[in-house]
């Protein structure tokens, strides 16, 4: 495991320390809830930790629901002294589904450049972890992205400057083109129709082999049982048609992210398939004083075996806001 840092290492007590929580003191996390952020959409959410202790912001990357935010990493978190906050995206899990059409043409027209009406962008997914602060009552968030997750977590950092105390991007880029792109064997996997539980089931299987940290590799017992927890949540094919489409016409970020200023960590599998580590490398290299963590054999994925150090060094960067 490499680190490129430019800041240094402390934060609240790592495990173990006198400083941590004891063993139920954190309020057992609730249950799921649902927030009306407008007409046609609707945000299901969950939260870990004491409401009065700083907001911590997960969000999950293209067609994941919030349970692929381990319960575990959660409530380590938690344990750490914040209140973190889980929550499926639009178009994913027991959130709404949106308007909007996007067929395969226009998922092409993209890739190659070529504009399209796509039917929301991560500007409005911004909007969306916003609005659950602002229900929350936290006026500030340490925020935390994975994939898209990050590039929205980029996003609102950008965009809500005074609403964003920390930031961590994990496994994400910045939007420009010649980073951060895709195994191109990975394409026709992404673009499987998926009709039944089972066929869902099993594409994910295979697409969670070919994607998966080769260091850390999950058994195929636990990538189904993650599959059939996500299609029983809710899966849409149209929903992460739309997403892709906000992802395809993302702009380029690099200029916004060599404005901020702020606490930044970025982490990036050196085995990363689904976005290439040049992404993150790019990320790190645009927000000054970032910390870059490069993790050797791990791919597109949170591998439970390195929840600690995740937990370790989230914690150590959203301890710079103070």
């Amino acid at each position: 495991m490499t680190a490129d840092q430019g800041t240094s290492h402390h934060g609240h007590p790592a495990a173990g320390d006198p400083g941590l929580r004891g063993a139920g003191t954190v309020p057992a996390p609730t249950e799921e809830r649902f927030l009306q952020v407008s007409d046609d959409l609707e945000l299901c959410y969950q939260t870990f930790g004491d409401p009065q202790d700083e907001a911590m912001l997960l969000v999950m990357g293209l067609g994941g629901p919030m349970t692929w935010w381990d319960p575990e990493f959660c409530r380590r978190l938690a344990d750490r002294g914040y209140h973190v906050i889980r929550y499926d995206n639009r178009d994913t899990g027991r959130s709404s589904r949106v308007p909007g059409r996007v067929g395969h043409r226009h998922i092409v027209r993209a890739f190659l450049g070529r504009p399209i009406e796509a039917p929301y962008s991560l500007v409005d997914m911004a909007h969306d972890g916003i609005a659950l602060l602002d229900h929350l009552g936290h006026r500030t968030a340490h925020v935390v992205g994975v994939s898209m997750g990050g590039m929205i977590a980029q996003t609102m950092a950008a965009h809500f400057r005074d609403r964003v105390a920390s930031l961590t991007s994990i496994m994400s880029t910045t939007g420009r083109r010649t980073v951060g792109w895709q195994d191109p064997r990975l394409a026709p996997m992404m673009l499987v129709q998926r009709s039944s539980r089972e066929a869902y089931i099993g594409t994910s299987a295979k697409l969670w082999k070919m994607i998966g940290s080769p260091a850390y590799p999950d058994t195929e017992e636990a990538v189904k049982e993650r599959a059939a927890e996500t299609w029983d949540r809710g899966v849409s094919r149209a929903g992460v048609a739309r997403q892709i489409a906000a992802i395809l016409t993302q702009p380029d970020r690099t200029r916004e992210l060599r404005t901020l200023d702020l606490p930044a960590l970025v982490v990036h599998g050196l085995a990363d398939k689904m976005v290439h580590v040049s992404g993150g490398r790019a990320t790190a290299r645009a927000i000054a004083g970032a910390e870059l963590l490069l993790v050797p054999g791990m791919g597109h994925d949170l591998p439970g075996a390195l929840t600690e150090t995740f937990v370790d060094a989230i914690d150590r960067n959203a301890a710079r806001a103070r």
